[in-house]
């Protein structure tokens, strides 16, 4: 990591006795800010103390020395030194007279964003939040150069107080070739955001400190125009944003949404929900704990939606190591918080910390570097539901397990013979599934099943989840007539395979059985069974024994979701990453 801060040059417009010590001082090189304040004694600050650095207060004839030495304070009451990245910021009396200075050390870090350039070049929109002086200035400086030079994207820089490109009409070198568009009065930056678009056809706006509504929703329209956006706002955590109504919309706004008696009841809510109201404005947040300390939230409308269900989102942890190695962990979010013994507020439970495993490729398979996040554990909850109440909760804990309602029945699928001995079929009565998804899986893995749409004949209900759910005729029909009734989560093949084999006592569940790569095909050509084959072998010997991630090749959409339903069938996860045409898969181990 390579640091540069012109400081001289800063200790060049203070008076001798505050510069001297400055000069020989061993935490020279840590130092944050010199603060100047009219009949105060003069006061270095560092990042673990602060220290004065004359016993002589300081005199209005120590304020103009300074002053004459700086360009001009703007609207803002910020000024600067030419060529360099130091800010110098003004307290003025109620005459406007200036009474005490703030002369913060601007300095160039090169290296500090190799903890996110993964994400920088993702192409997505990144917001960096955190508190004053943990670098987030010094980060967006660094992204600008970045993407300017490395990536090669036209880059425009909205510096509204010279501070990321420095002071002057030719910005610092440390920004490289992105451009910079000053702004006169501070109430203005938002139209300089659409000036930038409008004029200069840039790939990437950089803007710091957004903090009025018309500067979210300036963000929103440059990134509804398809520009990335990379900027910084007021705010320490996420949730600030969304206590934030000025603010808010850059994570996709919140409105109170009111249900109906159905609909809350359904969801064991109150009446009046908060929800989300737009697609966040940008796709990745990122929270500057520290200076080398980040949380990442690759995906911002996942994580307002979880917290506004009263759950902790599971977020990334990123930090580098003593050796300069990007480390990444994962923190699994918290369950809802309404449970026995709990006041009915969201659950403070201290959160698990996972440490990331190298990916190992298999030949042919591409390695996505040296660290990757773990999976999140399955959401049990639809995306857009409320904090559910106790007994909801236990119910749905309930309907998660596969027989619903295990009710025996003798001579039926628990003793499947005939009077000679002969095996019998299992009489099957479906509801809301797919009745040629059923036949296919019947068909393919031979299976001595038999549909009926009768279910007095019926040895077994077969049904959606999300069906039974609001069905309570369903489950009494059910029960009256003493046939089990068992669920599924959702029609795919996948889901119909396991069920059916598991009904006829061919699945031990804890151990997922050789993939039938026939019944995951939709048209059965070469391409979709490599691509299955490559998934297969991917997980039988590379994430099950090993327990490693695998990164698979570039596929199409629709083979995608073929490999998706194949992983699904091993009781593993997966998602789908990269831009197209080089999308592809990484599956995680359980």
């Amino acid at each position: 990591m390579q640091i540069t801060d012109d400081l001289n040059k800063l200790l060049d417009i203070v008076p001798d006795d505050i510069r001297q010590p400055l000069e020989q001082h061993p935490q020279r090189n840590n130092l944050i800010e010199i603060v100047m304040d009219l009949g105060r004694l003069p006061e270095a600050r560092f990042p673990s103390k602060a220290e004065h650095l004359s016993q002589k207060p300081i005199s209005k004839a120590d304020l103009n020395y300074c002053i004459e030495r700086v360009g001009h304070f703007g609207g803002d009451n910020r000024a600067g030194i030419e060529q360099t990245l130091h800010r110098i910021s003004a307290l003025r009396n109620r005459s406007g007279e200036i009474i005490g200075l703030t002369l913060r050390v601007g300095r160039a870090v090169f290296g500090t964003i190799k903890i996110i350039r993964d994400l920088v070049e993702t192409g997505q929109s990144i917001l960096m939040l955190g508190r004053p002086g943990v670098g987030k200035t010094t980060a967006l400086r660094e992204i600008a150069r970045v993407l300017a030079d490395d990536l090669e994207k036209r880059v425009v820089i909205i510096d509204t107080s010279n501070e990321i490109a420095g002071d002057g009409d030719i910005p610092h070198p440390a920004i490289g070739r992105a451009r910079r568009m000053q702004v006169s009065r501070p109430e203005l930056q938002h139209q300089v955001m659409i000036e930038a678009v409008e004029n200069h056809m840039p790939e990437v706006i950089v803007i710091d400190e957004i903090g009025t509504e018309l500067e979210a929703l300036a963000a929103r329209t440059i990134a509804e125009r398809g520009v990335q956006l990379v900027g910084t706002a007021h705010g320490n955590r996420i949730e600030n944003l969304m206590k934030n109504p000025t603010l808010a919309d850059l994570i996709g706004g919140i409105q109170a949404v009111t249900l109906g008696d159905d609909e809350a009841r359904r969801r064991g809510s109150q009446k009046t929900v908060l929800e989300r109201k737009s697609p966040p404005t940008f796709a990745i947040a990122i929270e500057m704990l520290e200076r080398q300390k980040w949380v990442v939230h690759e995906q911002v409308a996942e994580a307002i939606d979880t917290l506004l269900r009263g759950k902790q989102p599971n977020q990334q942890i990123r930090s580098i190591s003593e050796t300069g190695e990007v480390i990444i962990a994962h923190e699994a979010g918290t369950p809802p918080g309404r449970f026995p013994g709990n006041s009915g507020t969201a659950s403070s439970s201290s959160a698990s910390v996972s440490a990331i495993r190298p990916v190992t490729p298999l030949s042919g398979w591409r390695s996505a570097g040296k660290m990757v996040p773990m999976p999140p554990p399955a959401d049990k909850f639809p995306a857009n539901s409320a904090p559910v109440s106790e007994t909801r909760y236990f119910e749905q804990l309930l309907e998660e397990s596969l027989s619903v309602e295990p009710v025996a029945r003798p001579g039926r699928f628990s003793q499947n013979v005939g009077p000679n001995g002969e095996d019998l079929p299992l009489h099957v009565y479906p509801y809301g599934i797919a009745r040629h998804h059923l036949e296919q899986v019947i068909s393919t893995l031979n299976l001595q099943v038999v549909l009926t749409k009768d279910i007095d004949t019926a040895d077994v209900v077969l049904a959606l989840r999300s069906n039974v759910r609001n069905q309570s005729k369903l489950r009494h029909l059910a029960k009256t007539r003493q046939v089990p009734l068992h669920t599924i989560k959702a029609s795919t093949l996948p889901h119909v395979a396991r069920a059916l084999r598991r009904l006829l006592d061919m699945e031990d569940p804890a151990t997922p059985e050789i993939a039938d790569l026939s019944l995951f095909a939709r048209s059965g050509s070469s391409d979709e069974l490599e691509a299955l084959e490559e998934t297969r072998l991917a997980v039988e010997q590379i994430v099950i024994p090993k327990g490693q991630p695998v990164e698979l090749l570039p596929r199409s959409p629709n083979v995608r979701k073929m490999q998706h339903e194949l992983v699904e069938h091993y009781h593993l996860k997966s998602d789908s990453f990269g831009e197209e045409p080089n999308r592809r898969l990484r599956i995680y181990p359980a």
